[in-house]
C-alpha cells in the first residue's frame, strides 16, 4: 500500500522522479499504463504479473475486458528507475494525462497516480464535495469504517 501525496516536476527529458519511501517497493521495475480519470497507474511489477494473471483468466469473448486489457496493455510501459528513482514517462502517457510540468503522486492500494497538478486539484477538489455519496457507495461495496 502506498500513502501520500507527493509534488514533483517532470523535467525536459520526460523523467519523473519517484518519491523516496516507495522506492525501495519499486527498485525491481514498474509498469507505467494509463489510468482512468486522465492519470497514469504506476504498478510494481509483481502487482502488474499479478493483475495480468487474472486478466487472462477472463474470457475472450467478453467484451468489457478486451476493451479493458487494450487501454491498459496497449499503453502500458515497463521501465526500471534508475539511480537517482527516476523513471521515463513516454510522450502518450504524459500527453494523456496532461502531464507537463508538475505533477502530484498520489498513493494507492498497490499502486500509485501520477496527475497534473492543474487536474488533481480539481479532481480532489470533486472529491471534497462528494464524499457522503462516495461514501455510501463503498459502503454498498462491503468497505465500510
Amino acid at each position: 500500500m502506498f500513502l501520500g501525496s507527493y509534488l514533483h516536476n517532470i523535467d525536459s527529458k520526460g523523467r519523473l522522479t519517484l518519491p523516496a519511501k516507495f522506492r525501495p517497493d519499486l527498485a525491481k521495475g514498474v509498469v507505467v499504463t494509463r489510468g482512468l480519470d486522465h492519470c497514469l497507474w504506476v504498478f510494481p511489477i509483481e502487482t502488474w504479473e499479478a493483475f495480468a494473471r487474472k486478466m487472462n483468466e477472463l474470457p475472450l469473448t467478453d467484451k468489457g475486458a478486451r476493451d479493458f486489457a487494450r487501454f491498459l496493455y496497449g499503453h502500458a510501459t515497463d521501465c526500471e528507475p534508475d539511480k537517482q528513482g527516476r523513471i521515463l514517462l513516454p510522450s502518450n502517457l504524459r500527453d494523456h494525462a496532461d502531464l507537463d510540468g508538475e505533477t502530484v503522486i498520489v498513493g494507492g492500494p498497490g499502486r500509485l497516480e501520477i496527475w497534473s497538478r492543474r487536474r488533481w486539484e480539481r479532481t480532489n477538489e470533486e472529491i471534497g464535495r462528494n464524499g457522503d455519496a462516495i461514501a455510501e457507495r463503498l459502503f454498498e461495496l462491503g468497505v465500510g469504517l
